[in-house]
This record gives structure tokens, C-alpha cells and sequence, in this order.
């Protein structure tokens, strides 16, 4: 097991044995439990389901009451997939903390980025701007999208205004400072992605794992 779910609390700085002001982002993470075991026999492949915070039981549907029933576990809000190698080895309702994970490790995390609403295609995708000086017409604006007589159409696919922003998003290999079990939080050293109280998924780095 590598996976587990959190919410994201905040920034703030500790230092290092050397004295060095460390970035980090604090993170509750877990304590989360298993609520389906998936095994290649029963679905073509093994997972297990892991579920995190309670959630009251009249916000919840009754398909997924009997979900939980089944598994032995209270309600919860969050739900989520994990890859495994052998399912057969975790049982309904078995609990994980942050104590599966060690500090000086690599992360990825995945969250939902901060909405910014509707932006210009400067702010969105970077373009350069036109010139400032008096009378110019075209400081902020998109420069020309088509061609001439020919297509006489704009391509689809260009880069422009629009919504941007609240989109999943992976940051990989982020250090793990600190570990403080009893507090179910972790020391991530750098940014995350989303806003305060945010849902977030963290497990072990893919790439980059010394």
C-alpha cells in the first residue's frame, strides 16, 4: 500500500539540522480504510477501494450505504481506486495511516489547481503582448487567428481567452520531510496544488525514487 488521501492545511517553514529555512506544506492526510477488495478473479484485476473522512449518514445514498455496510466501515465522502499487487492480502474495513510512508521519500501528488476564472490569452498561455505606446490598439489582444483568402477560417484548437484554471494536476517527486503520525500530517517540502481544504492523493514517486 502507497497511496493515501488528504486535505491540504496550509504553507509554513521549518529548519533543517543545518539551520536551512525549508518551504513545506502540511498536509492531514488519512487515517483512510479499505471498502472493496477487487481481485483478478471477481474483476479481471487486482485493487483495492480506500475511503477518507466520515460523512454523515442521511447525506448519504442508499446504494452506497450498502456499500459500506458491506465492507464494515462508516460513510465516507472520499472514495478512491488504488493499484495492487496482490488483493488478496488486504481485508475490508483494515485501516492505513501515514506511517505507511517515510520521510526523506519522494511524492506525487495530485489535486484539483485553484479556479481562476475566465482569463486572456497573455495570463492563460503566455502569449507576448502588443505594443504599449500611445495609440496602440493592440496591447492585451490576441494577435491574428486565420489566414488570408485562404482557408478564410480559423483552425480550430488556437490558444485563447477563456476558463482556466480547476484542473487535476500531478506535481512529482516532492520530498517528505517529516512524518508526525500522531497528528496524521506530513511535511511535503514545496507547493501543492489547490486551495486550503482541498482533497488530495498522495503516494509514492513513479519516477524519480532514489
Amino acid at each position: 500500500m502507497n497511496t493515501i488521501l488528504g486535505k491540504k492545511v496550509g504553507m509554513t517553514q521549518i529548519f533543517s539540522e543545518t539551520g536551512m529555512a525549508v518551504p513545506v506544506t502540511v498536509i492531514e492526510a488519512g487515517p483512510v480504510v479499505v471498502t472493496q477488495v477487487k481481485t483478478a478473479d471477481t474483476d479481471g484485476y487486482e485493487a483495492i477501494q480506500i475511503g477518507y473522512e466520515d460523512q454523515k449518514a442521511h447525506r448519504v445514498k442508499q446504494p452506497m450505504k450498502g456499500h459500506f455496510e458491506k465492507a464494515g466501515a462508516s460513510p465516507k465522502k472520499h472514495i478512491t481506486e488504488v493499484r495492487v499487487e496482490n488483493a488478496s492480502e488486504y481485508e475490508l474495513n483494515q485501516e492505513f495511516t501515514v506511517e505507511i510512508f517515510e520521510a526523506g521519500k519522494k511524492l506525487d501528488i495530485t489535486g484539483i489547481s485553484k479556479g481562476k476564472g475566465t482569463q486572456g490569452n497573455i495570463k492563460r498561455h503566455g502569449h507576448h503582448r502588443g505594443p504599449m505606446s500611445h495609440g496602440s490598439k493592440h496591447k492585451r489582444l490576441p494577435g491574428g487567428l486565420a489566414a488570408g483568402t485562404y482557408p478564410s477560417r480559423v483552425f480550430k484548437g488556437n490558444d485563447g481567452p477563456g476558463r482556466m484554471g480547476r484542473e487535476t494536476v500531478t506535481v512529482q517527486n516532492l520530498e517528505l520531510v517529516k512524518v508526525i503520525p500522531e497528528r496524521n500530517v506530513l511535511l511535503v517540502k514545496g507547493s501543492v496544488p489547490g486551495n486550503k481544504g482541498g482533497l488530495l492523493k498522495i503516494r509514492y514517486a513513479v519516477k524519480g525514487q532514489e
